[in-house]
């Protein structure tokens, strides 16, 4: 059997040998090891998990839960990816676990979870993590969107619905509420595929809104068309929450932007204006602001061409706020930032890659992702407060990902990290940062209804 291979570019072979020391590539997991400590998240895991198993042999499923979670941060696409890491035994002593799970047992994990058991299990997480983020001094944009995860074979849950990539085929349907400027998930709902992008809307910000710190406010809720329902707007009038979202253009609207008289010119391509309608079916009259786009060749327009109005495309918003047109229309344009989240989701943490036949365990483990998510999104604020945001598979590479030996000395083990991949100056910087961190204490604030005036409506 050989010993020795011949590199690609050279002639000198390079000798193979076995080495009887763990190695692995994730040594720069340390950092956020210690800032899993720094929140004490393993004994909220073990406090919270609402599984016990008496089997001599069991892993514990706080165990198994952080397991796939650290699959997810190290790139895992599928259940089957977890079994990458089984074998890595200086991430095991990292961990200090005795034993990393399978992919079965991480399946069987989720497969326990009923509807019971994620709210009694994964609410109290959120609301345990959400207080660690620091609030603005304005307060949070909370941006409302739905996404599509494409399903093949048959899953409950599953069902055809609005798959502009493989039309026809079978999807789910989350719906996600994400704050801007946290770069966090705050709630999340599996849904069907054939469900419309609002349905159960309300039901889904009460829940939304439970979870909230009750010191924190919410500055605006921020949607597009598919949220535009009579629903949603006296939900949010009622509990005096500001809103901008992107109006559905029917005929009757139409007809309104068209008429605008007043514009008020932004440059020359754009220009704003409002006006005040009720539409059929609605108890009062509503503000819209309209953002009119001209079109020219050297730019794709957005919005929608009006037939009264050639030449130019418009945008309508539907908003309860006061002010400006053009600040209105601005403030909405970060929402996109909603997008960018859940891309990140997909393509970088693989949220939709997680899929079993019964629903309640598809939406556990797509809550799981989320969780992960969500704690890369503190992690980064806590490790790294002057460096901006970046994605988790940047952090993957980045910092993450170095090669490191699993050794002893005075027979306590020693992870020594490869000057190659930066060595240990490179995370003793992360980890004094998680270290320093003072955790936030909730505000002592005047006893009354959480979010209630919580929005600046100017």
């Amino acid at each position: 059997m050989p010993s020795f291979f011949r590199p690609v570019f050279g002639s000198k072979p390079v000798q193979i040998r076995s080495t009887p020391k763990a190695v692995t590539p994730f040594g720069g997991l340390v950092s956020l090891f210690e800032f899993f400590n720094k929140i004490g998240l393993a004994s909220k895991l073990v406090e919270t998990m609402p599984f016990t198993l008496h089997s001599p042999n069991a892993i514990p499923p706080a165990h198994t839960l952080m397991a796939f979670v650290i699959s997810v941060v190290a790139g895992a696409k599928r259940f089957a990816h977890t079994d990458w890491l089984r074998f890595d035994k200086a991430l095991h002593a990292m961990l200090g676990i005795g034993r990393f799970p399978g992919a079965d047992t991480v399946r069987n994990l989720f497969a326990r979870f009923n509807q019971r058991a994620i709210e009694t299990f994964w609410r109290p997480l959120w609301r345990w993590l959400l207080p660690l983020f620091e609030m603005p001094t304005a307060g949070f944009s909370l941006d409302l969107d739905s996404t599509v995860f494409q399903r093949s074979g048959h899953q409950q849950g599953a069902a055809k619905g609005y798959n502009p990539k493989r039309p026809g085929r079978k999807t789910h349907h989350p719906l996600l509420a994400v704050l801007g400027e946290a770069q966090c998930v705050l709630h999340a709902w599996l849904r069907s595929g054939n469900t419309s992008a609002s349905r159960g809307v309300s039901h889904f910000l009460s829940e939304a809104l439970a979870l909230v710190p009750t010191h924190w406010k919410i500055r605006c809720v921020r949607a597009d068309s598919g949220f535009f329902s009579r629903e949603l707007f006296e939900f949010l009038e009622q509990r005096a929450i500001a809103y901008v979202v992107v109006a559905r253009l029917t005929s009757s609207l139409k007809r309104l932007a068209a008429g605008v008289g007043e514009w008020r010119q932004v440059d020359e391509d754009y220009a704003v204006g409002e006006f005040f309608a009720q539409l059929h079916g609605w108890d009062r009259m509503r503000r819209f602001v309209v953002v009119r786009e001209r079109v020219r060749e050297s730019k794709e327009a957005v919005g929608r061409k009006l037939l009264d109005v050639p030449g130019y495309t418009f945008r309508i918003f539907v908003t309860n706020r006061e002010g400006d047109p053009l600040e209105l229309w601005r403030d909405y344009n970060q929402r996109a930032v909603v997008e960018q989240r859940i891309e990140e989701l997909k393509s970088e943490m693989h949220a939709d890659g997680f899929c079993m036949r019964d629903f309640f365990a598809t939406e556990s483990a797509f809550l799981a992702v989320l969780f992960a998510f969500n704690l890369l999104s503190l992690y980064q604020k806590v490790a790294q407060p002057k460096t901006g945001y970046r994605q988790p598979a940047t952090l993957r590479a980045a910092v993450f990902l170095g090669g490191a030996v699993l050794g002893r000395a005075a027979r306590k083990p020693v992870l020594l990290i490869s000057q190659a991949w930066g060595g240990l100056q490179k995370h003793i910087a992360l980890i004094e940062s998680v270290l320093e961190w003072q955790i936030p204490t909730s505000p002592k604030l005047d006893s009354g209804p959480p979010n209630a005036a919580a929005c600046n409506t100017t």
